[in-house]
């Protein structure tokens, strides 16, 4: 459920003057909401009122930020005031911390979920592109005719292995034919 501005700050002030606001509707415990109230007040005192503006987008996070995030709460600060003073829920931060103890610094990496894009993304050319020196241009050739001599010599290997299973094919063709010819000699015995 989303929160106006203006209702967030209304309940942190009632919250400063010890007063609860009403249980909103949906929510089944108030204690729950109680908890977001406080979480909203600690938010407000670390990063300011702007800080409890809803965002219309989520923030990337590099590897590097997280790592930042993670290593303050190794140090021994607590995941909910690490994660409060990031402007991060504390799930977010625990998943993050599990992540690096399990998979180390590329646990902390972006990896991209769901279906693969149909055309694979294609870099620009820089437009800084110096010419290719003497080396380069030789290695670059060797490259390609090595390229070249294992392409064919991939064509070669999927033919004789096409070869192999078409000759395998026949020798089982040749062994039922064999098979069925003699069992319909003992029938007719």
């Amino acid at each position: 459920m989303r929160y106006t501005l203006e209702f967030k700050l209304r309940c942190i002030e009632l919250y400063k003057q010890g007063i609860w606001v009403e249980t909103p509707e949906g929510i089944k415990d108030p204690q729950d909401f109680h908890k977001m109230i406080r979480r909203w007040k600690r938010i407000e005192e670390h990063k300011g009122i702007t800080a409890l503006h809803h965002k219309s987008h989520k923030k990337q996070w590099t590897p590097e930020e997280r790592f930042n995030l993670v290593s303050k709460v190794l140090a021994g600060n607590s995941i909910q005031e690490t994660a409060c003073n990031a402007g991060i829920a504390s799930g977010l931060l625990h998943k993050w911390v599990k992540k690096y103890k399990d998979n180390g610094y590329d646990g902390l990496k972006s990896i991209s979920i769901g279906r693969p894009r149909k055309n694979p993304v294609m870099k620009k050319k820089s437009k800084n592109t110096k010419p290719l020196t003497e080396e380069e241009r030789d290695e670059l050739l060797r490259l390609r005719n090595e390229n070249e001599y294992l392409k064919a010599e991939n064509e070669v290997i999927k033919k004789s292995i096409a070869l192999r299973h078409a000759e395998w094919d026949e020798h089982l063709k040749a062994k039922k034919q064999k098979s069925s010819k003699n069992s319909k000699k003992k029938d007719t015995d």
